[in-house]
């Protein structure tokens, strides 16, 4: 790598490729609504409140599955810092502090300034309703901590029995995978009561109204499925995919199938349509069963509710649909899969959405609001880089956060602490694949990147 003159001060950093998102950052002013809209009632002595969240929504971004890792990941790595706008980062414990200082108040400001920042730079808030379907997922997780912390209870954590802890309900836009609403629950609560506060939320961050939701799909589970549920869906004219939430009706149903079709894609799995009208839903739907075997032998049965998916696909009453259709809607289900469901595992893994407990209910909501922009920027990071670097569109959320933002280097600036190059490592394997789609990032900045050796 070439020697820094006496007016440039070289600085190695394990996480070259995040000092470029840093300035990218900056020249959106990303975190701007944030501090004009956020105040926390806690004085100021060398950082602002806001100045701390910030230091915490890096560290996110670095990798912290735990706010002490703000030491390790962000005070030491001063190029970062530069890059994202800071002289200096403030203690763990310090930030720590400012999160303890939060209260309703603070939950409500942050939720206004990151519905100012969604609608400002996502797609989601820019969809083309009469050309696509928005579909949106609503799903539930869980997130396990001590039994101190305010409103954990014994709830259902997978494969935890007896253990304590909250629910996190998550809203994703999936065509564009990036979050419009989470709301942080009591571990007892599951979808079947977060349900409707949710759905509002969405109405409100996308500005739905009535032609809006008539062109906006809602996924949900079993949980999400009770008749009140989907006859409340269908009064606000949304568009539904659901299974069925009772298990009796469920069986009750299947057993009215008069042929099941196998399932050429899952092995063992077998579909069928079930017959005749639903007079308890407000709107006509339409009914479709599938089962699997279980491992002891015995059928494992869900039924799907279809509420007009498709107005091209809607039946004239007593007709039966094509085994295309009945696949393809089943498909479309299964695709939840791919939506919420991988959202959660990946920020757990990437993001470590279940590892940063507080024991304060706002404390946590406002380090979850934290998360929920981190996945964000992530999201809106792969569509900035994928014209330059296509091979990213295959990546997500973990592998971005611990591989691509982690390509060590150098960062070198000038004399007024400036940013003026950065020398990624070209021994890391994706150094040379995202080169072009860096120098494309900050070239707004007058920033180069290159390789070199480190």
């Amino acid at each position: 790598m070439n020697e820094c003159t006496t007016a440039r001060l070289c600085q190695s950093t394990p996480r070259a490729t995040l000092v470029a998102l840093g300035l990218k950052v900056q020249q959106i002013n990303l975190f701007g609504p944030i501090r004009e809209q956020v105040q926390i009632q806690q004085k100021t002595v060398r950082y602002s409140p806001t100045d701390k969240l910030y230091d915490a929504w890096i560290a996110i971004l670095a990798g912290a599955h735990g706010l002490v890792e703000v030491n390790t990941r962000l005070r030491s790595d001063p190029a970062l810092q530069a890059a994202f706008g800071r002289s200096a980062c403030a203690e763990q414990s310090v930030i720590q502090d400012t999160l303890d200082a939060c209260d309703a108040t603070t939950v409500e400001q942050m939720e206004h300034a990151l519905t100012s920042i969604f609608r400002q730079h996502s797609q989601a808030s820019r969809h083309n309703y009469p050309q696509q379907l928005q579909v949106v997922d609503i799903d539930i997780t869980g997130l396990p901590c001590g039994p101190k912390a305010a409103y954990a209870t014994k709830g259902y954590f997978a494969k935890q029995r007896n253990r304590r802890g909250r629910q996190l309900g998550r809203v994703l836009a999936t065509n564009y995978q990036e979050l419009v609403v989470e709301h942080l629950l009591p571990g007892t609560d599951q979808l079947a009561k977060a349900l409707r506060p949710l759905v509002e939320a969405t109405e409100q961050v996308l500005e739905l109204d009535a032609a809006r939701r008539a062109r906006t799909l809602i996924r949900v589970d079993a949980g999400g499925g009770s008749l009140g549920d989907i006859n409340w869906l269908l009064e606000r004219g949304y568009q539904v995919l659901a299974k069925e939430y009772s298990g009796k009706r469920t069986h009750k149903l299947a057993a009215t199938v008069m042929e099941w079709i196998d399932d050429p894609r899952v092995p063992g799995r077998q579909v069928g349509w079930v017959p005749g009208v639903a007079p308890e839903y407000v709107r006509p739907m339409q009914r479709i069963a599938v089962r699997c075997r279980k491992k002891n032998g015995q059928w494992g049965i869900g039924v799907l509710i279809v509420a007009e998916l498709h107005a091209a696909e809607a039946l004239p009453e007593g007709a039966v649909p094509s085994v295309a259709m009945l696949l393809t809607t089943v498909y479309r289900y299964d695709a939840r899969g791919g939506g919420v469901e991988t959202a959660n595992k990946e920020d757990k893994q990437g993001l470590g959405i279940g590892k940063r407990s507080k024991k304060r209910f706002e404390a946590q909501q406002v380090l979850g609001q934290l998360g929920r922009l981190a996945h964000n920027l992530v999201i809106w990071a792969r569509r900035w880089l994928m014209p330059e670097a296509p091979t990213v569109r295959s990546l997500g959320v973990k592998r971005l956060v611990r591989d691509v933002f982690a390509i060590n280097g150098v960062v070198e600036r000038d004399e007024t602490g400036r940013i003026q190059r950065i020398v990624l490592n070209q021994a890391h394997c994706y150094a040379r694949r995202f080169l072009g789609a860096l120098q494309a990032l900050v070239g707004a900045e007058h920033v180069a990147v290159t390789l070199g050796e480190t």
